[in-house]
């Protein structure tokens, strides 16, 4: 019988589509993955709801996904030939709940999963090994969250869990805790039973969104999501939805935290999703808004929050300090006014806005001065 060779010393297998199925799905859960599954290639049975979700703009700024739409329906688009999806999970697990503020110390919310290492360079290293490992996935395509892949509809095929209605993906005993990879390949595996949705008639994360971003079954609508917000979203956030962010500056998990299925998960025993400690899960606002370009540089190294860049943080922070109201937060909105960036002082002009006072007054004044001169005088 015909062999497939594992790299790295690793003893051959046979090369049956069962075989090296088994063999790949071994290796995996060695290299620290906490589920996989197994889909045919074959083009999404869901073109038409996402085309009518891109018509109906819910992708907000997020143009790629028209760019790359045909891609993503079809793999054959992104590796000819392609015969079977790899698709796994981890675990990043919920951890202890962040500190509340701690005197005068403002804190911010920060989404689980960027509370450690950028979950992008952790599980696309494993799926590589993943590759070097088992020969027949050396000419496959992997991704993590970054390809032209519907990569919870792909992972709801191969059994890896099932969409849940905020549509996260979700897995008995792991939760919607889950960061998702995958693998192209045009090895033939055997594909895996799809399970069954177990969400019923729960609709508690559809009634938990602050923004109201869950407009339907599945259906999220990027326009109003806080993580597009503080994420993905370059320019000004619309006034309206300000106040209804909270204290989240990077991210958001109100719809996983009142999930049923999330309340009796382990926290993940991978190290490196272990927490980087207070100043990234639940960060001092006011030192946050005061960050400058070098220190955002060095504090968010190897971090998945460095995505937002620098000004996007900032104004992420002024809308925070300004729904808790505080006026301890006033000295450092008042130093965001003077920020090189137009973004991050509108912010925190609204912020102080929010906030009143005295202090607050007079430094808005101070600062429509300025603005207005800067506009009248000649370049």
């Amino acid at each position: 019988m015909a062999t497939n060779e594992f790299a790295n010393g690793y003893p051959a297998v046979p090369d049956d589509a069962r075989a090296l199925t088994e063999a790949i799905r071994a290796r995996a859960l060695e290299l620290g993955f906490d589920a996989i599954g197994f889909a045919a290639a074959e083009p999404s049975a869901h073109a038409d709801r996402l085309n009518a979700w891109l018509a109906a703009g819910m992708h907000a700024g997020m143009t790629w996904l028209e760019r790359n739409a045909d891609r993503r329906l079809d793999p054959q688009l992104v590796l000819p030939g392609a015969k079977s999806v790899v698709c796994v999970a981890m675990n990043y697990g919920p951890g202890d709940p962040p500190p509340e503020a701690d005197g005068e110390m403002p804190r911010g919310q920060v989404a689980r999963y960027a509370w450690g290492d950028d979950y992008h360079d952790v599980m696309l290293e494993r799926l590589r090994r993943l590759q070097a490992d088992i020969a027949a996935l050396s000419g496959g395509k992997a991704y993590v969250d970054t390809g032209p892949i519907l990569e919870r509809e792909v992972a709801a095929r191969a059994g890896v869990g099932w969409v849940g209605k905020n549509a996260m993906l979700i897995r008995r005993g792991l939760g919607s805790w889950l960061l998702l990879g995958e693998l192209l390949t045009t090895a033939e595996l055997v594909p895996d039973a799809p399970v069954r949705d177990l969400c019923g008639s729960c609709a508690r994360c559809i009634d938990a969104c602050p923004t109201g971003a869950i407009v339907a079954d599945r259906v999220i609508d990027s326009r109003r999501c806080i993580s597009y917000l503080t994420i993905e979203e370059k320019g000004s956030i619309p006034e309206e939805l300000r106040a209804e962010m909270g204290r989240w500056v990077f991210g958001c998990d109100v719809c996983q935290e009142v999930c049923p299925w999330n309340r009796k998960v382990s926290p993940s025993p991978m190290d490196p999703f272990a927490t980087r400690g207070d100043e990234v899960r639940a960060p001092d606002l006011t030192e946050l808004v005061r960050l400058s370009a070098e220190a955002f540089r060095e504090r968010f190294r190897g971090s998945a929050m460095k995505r937002t860049k620098r000004r996007g943080l900032l104004r992420n922070a002024a809308i925070a300090l300004g729904n808790i109201g505080d006026p301890h937060a006033v000295p450092a909105l008042m130093e965001a006014l003077a920020d090189e960036e137009p973004l991050v002082r509108e912010h925190a002009a609204w912020a102080l806005r929010r906030i009143g006072g005295p202090d607050a007054d007079a430094a808005l004044a101070r600062h429509e001065r300025l603005e207005l001169q800067a506009d009248v005088e000649p370049d």
